[in-house]
């Protein structure tokens, strides 16, 4: 079901930790009645109070400005660990994009940046972050850590991966979520970037897979990257037009209309399955296009790091 152009590798962003900085203050300053608006120093510093927690820490200074209760943070504090999964796989490079900016993305983009972002906060918060990227095989897996060191590593590795196009012919994903789960011992909030892409015969072995990721007591978040207009709906002019699979080289001649309806009916079912699937598991679903904006990436995480907390 993974119908795919030619795809070509492009240069990305200049600065990937500034940009990224970039998208978190500008979707916290845009968050109306946000308790961190204006207070960007504190949002490194502070958590949210939870009831039942000791009141010793509690900022009333900052409880004055927003009427919110925040507990001080300090510099030895990691209260989460999160491991970061990322999709490598060539169909991750979808759309065909010549020349990649922040609002130009295919889903390989998107997911880079939106990791990115996602570190900038964990950073802020002085949590701990691991990663694992995966194509044809387990590429790169690094534990979950909060050194400045290990930041910087995490982001050279993400600028490779938007640098250097996946070549991979066929994923398995499911091997390497099995393969991932059992790498991350300690209780985590695993977040996963995927277009979830895989042949019919393989859809059980994926949805295994992604109840192996809930082992643990982990807390575990899909973000099913897709771009709408294309992979969902459709919608490309009705000539005559060759589709390729990038990952097996089949292709297909065709007029676009003539498949819509019965391909859009398709995607939909597949994400309906997902949803089923997840919401039985206790997985956190959440169907991205990646030609809007991170606010739901970043929305969803604020939300999941509170409940998991």
């Amino acid at each position: 079901m993974d119908i795919r152009s030619e795809l070509h590798s492009a240069p990305l962003f200049p600065n990937l930790e500034l940009l990224a900085n970039q998208i978190v203050e500008g979707f916290i300053s845009g968050i109306h009645k946000s308790p961190f608006h204006g207070f960007s120093a504190e949002f490194a510093e502070h958590k949210i109070y939870n009831p039942g927690e000791s009141t010793k820490h509690i900022d009333w200074k900052l409880f004055a400005k927003t009427d919110r209760l925040y507990t001080k943070r300090y510099e030895d504090e990691t209260n989460l660990r999160c491991h970061m999964i990322l999709d490598n796989s060539a169909s991750m490079y979808y759309p065909q994009v010549k020349n990649l900016s922040l609002h130009n993305l295919n889903k390989i983009g998107f997911g880079v940046l939106a990791i990115a972002a996602l570190m900038q906060i964990l950073k802020k918060q002085r949590d701990a972050v691991g990663l694992s990227i995966f194509s044809d095989s387990y590429n790169f897996h690094a534990s979950e850590k909060s050194s400045e060191r290990h930041f910087q590593m995490l982001y050279s590795k993400l600028n490779e991966v938007r640098q250097n196009k996946s070549n991979s012919e066929t994923t398995k994903t499911y091997t390497y979520l099995h393969q991932i789960a059992e790498k991350v011992h300690r209780r985590s909030l695993i977040i996963l970037f995927s277009d979830m892409f895989q042949t019919e015969k393989e859809e059980a072995q994926l949805f295994d897979a992604l109840r192996h990721l809930k082992y643990n007591k982990h807390a575990v978040v899909l973000f099913h990257l897709l771009d709408y207009k294309r992979e969902l709906s459709f919608e490309f002019e009705n000539v005559p037009k060759r589709f390729v699979d990038v990952e097996t080289g089949a292709h297909i001649d065709l007029y676009a209309d003539t498949v819509k309806r019965a391909y859009n009916q398709k995607v939909l079912q597949y994400q309906d399955d997902l949803k089923l699937q997840c919401a039985r598991y206790g997985i956190k679903y959440m169907g991205v296009d990646v030609q809007s904006s991170f606010a739901k990436v970043l929305n969803t995480f604020m939300i999941e790091q509170q409940r998991f907390a």
